[in-house]
Formats: C-alpha cells, structure tokens, sequence
C-alpha cells in the first residue's frame, strides 16, 4: 500500500495530510506523521512542544504561559486557509468548521485599532501629532514603492540579494514615516530583509494598505491558534487513523542512485529516537511512496528564559534545515539553506509572554492605549529596541483561570539596549522586559493617578514573563535570489515535496499559514497528478482597479 511520510506535523503538512486524505483518495492509516519542535514548529507547536514549552504551566498554574510568537490570519487573503479548515470540524461547537469557528469569533470581535503607533509624546492619532493615518510619504518614496510594487513577476531576479535599505538608499526618509513603522512591525521586516519580498507583500496585501492603520483586516481566532487550529487539524488526522509519531528526528535522506544523478527519488530516511535510548534506524521509502519535507523552521534554536533567568542563547544551526542542507549538496536544483539560516542579523527577535494574577495590568493597559483586549498591535516608535505588544482578547488560553490575563510582546532589535533597562533585550530577564514596557507605558501616561504609581503592585500581580530569543523568526525575509528556495515539487522529484515558509510559490507571501497551506495543496497536487488548475483560486487585488485606486490615495494621505 502507497504510503506518505510527513517530516515535521506544522500546519503545512497537517495541511497535506488532510488534502491527500479529502482530494487524494488516501486512508489515514497510509500516512506517518513524524514530529518533533525541530521539524515544522514553524506555524505551530508539535504536540511535545506545546506540553513541554507552549503550554507552560504546572498543575497549580504557577510558571505562566507562554507563546512564541503570533500571527494575524486575514479573510480575504488566505484563501486555502479558510478552504481547508472548512473540511476540519470545530471541538468546540459540534456541527460548525473551524473555519466557521474563526469567522463568527472575528466577525462578533471585529479588530480596531486606535493605538498603533505610539511615540514619546504619546498614540499618534491625533490631528495636531502625526496621526499615523498619514503614510508621510515624499515624492522619492512614492515613486521607488511604486516601482517595487510594479515590477512584474517575470523580472524579480533584478531584486537578488537587494535589501530593502538598498532598494531605497536614494529615499532613506521612508523609514522616519508611519507607513514603515506600521508595515515593518505588523510583518516583521528589517531594513536588511528582501525587496523581493517587500514587493510581494505590497501586492498580495495591497487591500490592507488602505487600513493599515487600524489594523481592520486583521482576522483573530477565538484562542491561541494552537488550540483553535492546529489542535483541530490533529484530531481531524488522528481520528482517521494517521499515526503521529512524536519522538522521531529524521537526520538524513537517503537517495537513488540513477544515472545522470538528475532524479530525485527519496528511498530511506535516517532517525534518531528522542528518549534516553537515542536509537538510530532507517524508515525504507518504497518507489510508489511519497515524502513531504518542513525545510526549515523560524522557531528553531529557540532559547526560553524565565521571570528571573535571561535566554542562553542556542547557536545550533536550525535543525529542520539540516535535511535541506544536505539535499541541497547532492542536487543542485534544491536551493541555498545558508541564505536564510547563516546569517542571524537579518532574522532575530525576542519575544515575551507575561501573565498575571488579576486584571490590574491588563486594566492600565487598556486605558493608556484607548482600546479593549483583542485591537492588535501596539508599537512604540521611539524605543530603541523596537518594542510592540499584542493584548490578546481573554482568555487566549482555554486553561487560563478567570482572574489570570497572558499578553505577549516583542522586541524586533534584541541587540539593542533597552531605554529603562541599560541592557541589549536579548540579555534581559523577564522581569527586565516587563520593567522596560512599564517604563513606556508610564512615559505616555498622563492621569493623575498613572501607572508609575502603582509599577510595585503590578509587578507582585506576576506569574511569569518568559523571554524567547528566536535567530530565524524572520529568515523567510532574509535576502535571497530566485532559485535559492527550492520549488515545491523541484524538478526531477520522483517522491519528495517541501512544504514550508521556505520553498518557492510564485506572487504568495510567507510568513503566512496561507503560504504553508497552499504549498501543501500544490505538493499533494503534483505528486498525485491532480490538475493544478483544481487549486484554491487566489485573489488578485493588486488588479482590481477600486483596491488601486484606494490605494493611490493612500499613498497621498
């Protein structure tokens, strides 16, 4: 019997999974899933890591909780998302999809955001203070985003290697206006990260560009995405009798040896036991037998502290792109896995997860920044290691207690000296992170009864602040050329898909489930020869003439 083995249970292969079992006539028993944090972390814990590390707490709830990272789903964008979720049912409201799930949460929630931009003078959305519903663009800055973003698809190879910083080194002013600030903190990007990617991003995302300010096509689910997503696409798998195997780290691919060295024809894959047996063995892959590879994850290497222990930094180079590493040795086709995991400048950050015992923090919060819980994105400009929270609607997590709140933040500069805490952010303890927004929230804070008055008391309310330093958080970013993510199914390739933020689709955008998704589609498409124009029809806004028009007059608001 064919049977498909997933490196890596992500959401891009959980993705896959359900795909060869909803279009591609396969049983659940014909498929293995092999998970570790290492393979496919990338848009959600494994099931050891989210007991171990993402749900981060004892019996009595004392050590907090805790989320690396987040990400903002969008309605209108993230098509084989929404496609795919509305086969997998909801564990919370039987007879609903998750999809269903999600929407109604986000359509009774909607996201508004009056807050996102704050500098030292306090939020930007007055009339007389910058108000950040203005890109403040020059001329020069108009005419190269312009540029970028009409740069067709066929001549992206004149952005090899360009940073954006390069692409604008005639137009430096762009990175002082709101539009930077607002678009790099809400994706994530570097002024050393990829035009080629900047320019995808305007395209794909063009409808945002008129509300980016308020953050209005944001889509939030009802929890941690974990729980609300992943957990659901893992109970739809396992019920239809997929095996997860959660303690198996694939170490090497074993290939056919043919002629001119040109096919691609996976035949084995090495493992090593994740216990104290450390046993090593082989999986043998038949001819008819199919393999989906997570080449590469943001969250590997991850370092986590505590309330009162800094990270220790983990310098490993990310594990789950070892296999593409060594792939990419025997094929040249296969791209360069050191363009976005040899160079951890382009890519790290350090997030945060505090959680409380009561309300009060959450509270001030709230009535500093103008808005409920679940508004998104805060971000203060003027901080030198560019610091952004998320107050998430309560509870985010489904074992959170009543009176407790979880809030996450992060700092997009981790080398960069704290402004209240004399210290790079990577080298501060959770506590020191929670002390530096304190000292920003109290900066702005002008009630007679302000925050700084009661920065002891709120601190006693601490259950934990735990600090995760990620070096490839944003390495989907990093400069690259075409040809240094390996396709989907590469060329050749008998059996072997990647499925990942870094295989190569053309016009999507990483950093997105959507683009994990869609990779999955497309390699259980290929592999099975189902014809790809069946795919999940994607939009095109950047041709629809009122998106356009909105969005040239943003661009002069």
């Amino acid at each position: 019997m064919r049977h498909a083995y997933m490196i890596g249970t992500g959401i891009g292969n959980l993705a896959a999974g359900i795909y060869l079992i909803r279009d591609g006539g396969f049983q659940g028993s014909q498929i293995t899933m092999l998970g570790l944090e290492q393979h496919g972390a990338n848009d959600g814990a494994t099931a050891k890591a989210y007991e171990d590390e993402y749900w981060y707490h004892d019996m009595t709830n004392t050590k907090g909780f805790l989320a690396k990272g987040g990400r903002m789903l969008n309605e209108e964008t993230y098509e084989n998302l929404w496609d795919i979720l509305a086969s997998v049912p909801s564990l919370d409201h039987p007879g609903q999809s998750v999809t269903d799930d999600i929407l109604n949460f986000d359509h009774a929630h909607p996201t508004h955001d009056v807050a996102r931009l704050i500098d030292k003078q306090g939020i930007r959305n007055q009339p007389n203070h910058n108000n950040y519903r203005h890109m403040q663009f020059n001329n020069k800055d108009r005419a190269l985003l312009t540029k970028l973003m009409l740069l067709p698809e066929k001549d992206e190879e004149q952005l090899n290697d360009i940073s954006i910083e390069t692409w604008f080194k005639n137009s430096p002013h762009i990175f002082t206006t709101n539009f930077w600030y607002m678009w790099q903190t809400t994706f994530a990007f570097k002024k050393a990260s990829s035009a080629m990617e900047l320019r995808r991003y305007m395209n794909r995302m063009i409808l945002e560009f008129s509300r980016i300010n308020t953050l209005e096509g944001v889509t939030r689910s009802p929890y941690n995405q974990y729980e609300s997503i992943i957990l659901p696409m893992r109970h739809y798998l396992a019920e239809r009798g997929v095996t997860f195997i959660n303690n198996r780290k694939v170490t090497a691919f074993e290939f056919a040896d043919t002629p001119l060295q040109d096919d691609i024809i996976v035949t084995g894959l090495k493992y090593e036991v994740v216990d104290e047996t450390k046993q090593t063995g082989t999986i043998k892959v038949q001819p008819d037998d199919l393999v989906f590879d997570t080449n590469g994850s943001i969250t590997d290497s991850s370092s986590i502290g505590d309330l009162d222990t800094p990270i220790k930094e983990d310098l490993r180079y990310a594990p789950s792109a070892q296999l593409w590493r060594q792939a990419a040795k025997q094929f040249y086709s296969l791209g360069h896995p050191d363009k976005f995991f040899n160079d951890r400048s382009q890519s790290e950050w350090v997030s945060f997860t505090v959680t409380t015992n009561n309300h009060d923090l959450l509270n001030q919060i709230t009535r500093i920044t103008q808005q409920e819980p679940g508004n998104a994105l805060n971000t203060w400009i003027d901080s030198k290691a560019l610091l952004s929270i998320v107050v998430h609607h309560q509870p985010h997590f489904k074992a959170q207690k009543p009176n407790e709140t979880v809030f996450w933040g992060y700092f997009l500069n981790p080398r960069q000296n704290g402004d209240y805490v004399q210290k790079p952010a990577i080298e501060m303890t959770g506590r020191e992170m929670l002390e530096e927004l304190l000292g920003h929230l109290a900066q702005v804070d002008t009630a007679k009864d302000n925050i700084a008055l009661h920065t002891e008391a709120l601190m006693a309310s601490v259950v934990n602040v735990i600090p995760v330093y990620m070096p490839y958080a944003s390495a989907l970013f990093n400069r690259r050329a075409v040809g240094d993510r390996p396709a989907v199914v590469p060329k050749h390739s008998k059996n072997l898909a990647f499925v990942s933020q870094f295989c190569e689709m053309p016009f999507d955008m990483v950093f997105t489930e959507q683009y994990s998704i869609r990779a999955a589609q497309i390699a259980v498409y290929t592999l099975l020869g189902i014809p790809l124009t069946h795919l999940t029809p994607v939009h095109h806004y950047e041709k629809d003439i009122e998106v356009m028009a909105r969005a040239t007059k943003t661009m002069f608001r």
